[in-house]
């Protein structure tokens, strides 16, 4: 599949190997190195503070967060939450958004997956779907726990299988330094290994952002 020169034309789509595992940190660290726009267009769960609002304080407006669009109030899977409060999670629908998004903004736009790449959005259609759908650039996000070898090299051969473009890995929480293999085997590149932090600023995240920036921008 051919690169596009210019990032801004594709969306990246940031996945990862489940659920848990810092997709939303990954996000906000990797719209900032791209003075991009940050897009989560399914939201499920809005009892707590939501990922676009998170994003949003952590950035401190210096990126443009767009409004999600489904927003559901169930903590759940999509599918599951959609049916809760009779709606239908569209990928044509989302697909157009972005269209109108795009036009809107010349920057990268980041779109953040609900959940790992089989996360089911509705009854037939999957977050992998949504990605080969809008032709996206793909940044698997794998945190370092035991078992993850395993999450992150079927996530790495269903990607292969599906044919995604994936720019390569972004490691959070190191642990027992995983990366080198799960780079060698999967056949996708290190972008970045995220710290371990008690607590996550706006700071941090800005840091991180300028310590991946070049590499990043070289691998898109």
């Amino acid at each position: 599949m051919k690169k596009s020169n210019t990032p801004g034309r594709r969306p990246i789509f940031i996945s990862g190997i489940g659920t848990g595992i810092g997709k939303t940190l990954i996000a906000a660290i990797i719209t900032s190195a791209l003075e991009g726009a940050y897009w989560k267009p399914v939201q499920a769960g809005t009892e707590t503070e939501t990922d676009s609002a998170w994003i949003k304080r952590m950035l401190k407006n210096t990126c443009p967060v767009l409004p999600e669009l489904y927003l559901l109030k169930m903590a759940a899977s999509p599918h599951i939450a959609m049916q809760k409060e009779h709606i239908t999670i569209s990928l044509e629908a989302i697909q157009q958004q972005f269209a109108t998004y795009d036009t809107l903004y010349k920057t990268p736009i980041i779109i953040e997956g609900a959940g790992g790449l089989y996360a089911p959005l509705n009854q037939k259609q999957f977050s992998i779907d949504l990605a080969k759908k809008m032709n996206a650039r793909v940044i698997l996000v794998s945190s370092n726990y035991l078992g993850s070898i395993n999450h992150s090299l079927m996530t790495a051969r269903v990607c292969k299988e599906k044919r995604l473009d994936v720019i390569g890995w972004v490691f959070n929480n190191n642990y027992l330094h995983y990366e080198a293999e799960i780079a060698q085997w999967s056949g996708y590149p290190v972008i970045a290994k995220i710290p371990f932090t008690k607590k996550i600023t706006p700071a941090f995240i800005q840091k991180q952002a300028v310590g991946i920036r070049e590499k990043l921008i070289n691998l898109l």
